[in-house]
């Protein structure tokens, strides 16, 4: 929360992509490290998932375990885009989204599900 009492949502304050990983650092001061390959499989976008049943579309077998991005874009205030070295790029990634979905031990252990 902010002096006022507001709540005000972590963004990144900085992206680093190496050896196939993505790693935000929070205006909370939070780190987030990703693997690549494992967003662009987590991706939400209308041709990755079914509309109707909202099942994934993807193949895992068709998606390199080298895959890497080759540009992050910054979307509003809100989202990450992502433009894969697959080709893939039509996937936005929110805020609110990418820290649900961290993979820290700490971020783990509040989880009610698993990713």
């Amino acid at each position: 929360m902010d002096g006022s009492g507001i709540l005000v949502k972590p963004v990144p304050q900085e992206i680093k992509t190496q050896d196939g990983s993505i790693t935000i650092r929070w205006s909370d001061q939070h780190e987030s490290r990703y693997d690549a390959r494992d967003l662009r499989l987590a991706c939400r976008c209308a041709g990755c998932v079914d509309e109707w049943t909202h099942q994934s579309l993807i193949k895992p077998d068709l998606i390199a375990h080298t895959l890497k991005p080759k540009s992050i874009e910054v979307m509003g205030n809100y989202a990450l885009h992502f433009d894969w070295s697959d080709g893939h790029n039509t996937g936005i990634y929110t805020y609110d989204f990418l820290r649900e979905v961290c993979a820290c031990d700490e971020c783990k252990s509040k989880r009610t599900f698993t990713v």
